[in-house]
């Protein structure tokens, strides 16, 4: 009797929602100086689990107010840094003492975070850092970078240190039902027996998607503030962006991105092909900030008239221009206005022909005209109807394409590669 192949994983969800919530949360957040605080100021391991670690006590901790937020901003997943390189843990671990089980909180902050998240109909994301600043064995807390692989203090320490980040893994892949996506951080020096780990991490999450922080296997590749879509087309991507300078709590940090910013970074992943990963770093108590979650829902609303031209959206083959970006799913194109043009739009890079055009926000026709290799949209409103960004749907005729494909990667106003 032949074996039976197993189905091919079903990974369609990152690439229908392409956006979801980051959220940088721990003892770092007492400190409310950002998630490096110990090792930018040498914190030394006893002062910072006294000050901050028990001082962490998540008492207004309400993670289903946190997906309900991620619900109305438009996003599908939510990832939470499960132990960042501080070496805190948000679980209670069998693999050393500090923990939320036992330092701070006193109990397990993952399984109401993971239960609120698929109550709220979100995909499940743990990040994970096999880095340890706290663990006797990792080579030391105060690299500016990376530890490189010859400052393990032995193979023995090394070993150590794979089988205590091994368990870890372990026990957040098999405590807490079906875990959607695995992303790791901090994960050099790069000899920690990757191969081997993601591939028992997969046989007990079959399905689960890992980032390539980690080495192989991977399915997804990390941009990290920054927008590079990978010159390869095909390959699952994820930019992850903070909502100010910081991705854990900073009460000094004022520097907020605009609703509007958002949506310009949301409309530039997805015509890239790729998910907008936007951070949170709630306060040491559970609270989000009030100034992420009103950017959130300004965010949210545009999601609500202008979603279907960012969700399921595939690799755009147009690229830059002076008023926008444009993003396609399937024959539809979306024009992403942002600086308005007047009266009348001009656009010639579009191959195909167009069979209607209209507001995507309200459905309301738009005047077009095709003439030659220009395409005409007229009579438009100045200023335009949305603020942050007025989408018009195309319908066109055949898989739309480009009339000159762009051979180089260097765009106005963008770095050049």
């Amino acid at each position: 009797m032949k074996q039976q192949k197993s189905p091919a994983p079903d990974y369609s969800w990152f690439d229908h929602s392409r956006y979801g919530m980051f959220i940088h949360w721990g003892a770092y957040s007492v400190a409310a100086r950002g998630e490096w605080a110990r090792n930018r100021e040498r914190i030394p391991a006893d002062e910072y689990s006294r000050l901050y670690a028990e001082n962490f006590h998540a008492e207004n901790y309400n993670p289903a107010s946190w997906a309900a937020l991620a619900r109305e901003a438009g996003m599908g997943y939510m990832v939470i840094t499960t132990r960042h390189h501080d070496g805190f843990a948000l679980w209670p671990t069998r693999t050393g003492d500090f923990h939320a089980g036992r330092i701070g909180p006193k109990r397990d902050l993952l399984k109401p975070f993971v239960e609120a998240a698929r109550a709220a109909g979100l995909k499940v994301g743990f990040y994970y850092s096999p880095a340890d600043w706290r663990h006797p064995d990792y080579p030391g807390p105060w690299f500016r970078d990376w530890p490189g692989v010859n400052d393990w203090q032995s193979n023995e320490a090394r070993a150590r240190m794979i089988a205590y980040y091994r368990e870890q893994l372990v026990e957040l892949m098999t405590g807490y039902g079906k875990i959607d996506y695995l992303w790791y951080d901090g994960c050099i020096p790069s000899d920690l027996a990757s191969p081997e780990i993601n591939a028992e991490m997969l046989r007990l999450q079959p399905g689960m998607l890992i980032n390539e922080r980690n080495g192989a296997p991977w399915h997804v590749r990390i941009s990290e503030q920054a927008i590079n879509p990978p010159k390869e087309w095909g390959i699952r991507w994820e930019a992850c962006m903070t909502l100010n300078d910081n991705w854990g709590w900073h009460a000094g940090d004022m520097n907020w991105k605009s609703a509007r910013e958002v949506v310009k970074m949301l409309c530039e992943t997805a015509a890239g092909g790729g998910n907008l990963l936007l951070n949170v770093g709630p306060r040491p108590d559970g609270t989000i900030p009030e100034e992420s979650a009103r950017i959130l829902r300004e965010a949210g609303a545009w999601m609500r008239r202008n979603g279907a031209a960012i969700h399921g959206c595939g690799r755009s083959p147009f690229t830059w221009n002076n008023w926008g970006r444009v993003t396609v799913n399937g024959n539809l194109v979306y024009l992403h206005i942002r600086n308005s043009t007047g009266r009348e739009l001009c656009w010639a890079e579009l191959k195909n022909k167009v069979i209607a055009a209209r507001w995507l926000a309200d459905g309301a026709p738009v005047v077009f005209e095709q003439k030659g290799e220009r395409l005409f949209l007229r009579d438009l409103p100045v200023p335009l109807p949305d603020p942050i960004s007025s989408t018009i749907e195309l319908v066109v005729e055949g898989t739309p394409e480009p009339l000159t494909c762009q051979t180089t990667f260097w765009i106005p106003g963008e770095p050049a590669s």
